[in-house]
């Protein structure tokens, strides 16, 4: 099995791919996700203000009302449900971005370029190994040439 091959069946790497898309995705977004946050925030900034200064001494009241009714005894399984709940979903994610990766490297292997770069490769590696074995045969010969001019020379 080749490097190629290993690393095309490599989930990780089909992952990583997936991410990198995404990324990209994501970030060609950005300045229309950025404008819109910024239109929003300034659109509600002052009724956020207000709406904190109106509530906030009800907030701490609430809080104060449901601290006394936390058992910690309770915390141990309530973090390893969460962690559970967590694991399983950074693994569907994990599938995702490597489905995502897999059709991106798929979409690659399937590009003119990428075939004309692996022709191109294939014939620059044929060409290497038979200049590869010219060489061997040179040094061959020149080793063998030697020997021989050495044991005229001796006589």
């Amino acid at each position: 099995m080749t490097l190629a091959t290993k690393l095309r069946d490599n989930k990780a790497v089909y992952a990583a791919a997936g991410a990198g898309d995404l990324a990209a995705e994501k970030i060609r977004e950005l300045p229309e996700t950025v404008t819109k946050l910024r239109e929003t925030a300034d659109k509600y900034r002052v009724d956020v203000r207000e709406t904190v200064v109106k509530y906030q001494d009800e907030l701490k009241g609430t809080v104060n009302k449901y601290q006394d009714r936390v058992d910690a005894r309770d915390l141990p399984g309530a973090a390893v449900s969460y962690v559970t709940a967590v694991g399983g979903r950074v693994v569907e994610i994990f599938d995702e971005l490597a489905e995502r990766g897999q059709k991106i490297v798929n979409r690659v292997e399937r590009q003119v370029a990428t075939q004309e770069l692996k022709e191109s490769a294939e014939k620059t590696t044929r060409k290497t190994k038979a200049a590869a074995s010219e060489a061997k045969k040179t040094a061959q010969a020149a080793s063998r040439a030697a020997g021989d001019a050495s044991k005229k020379v001796g006589n």
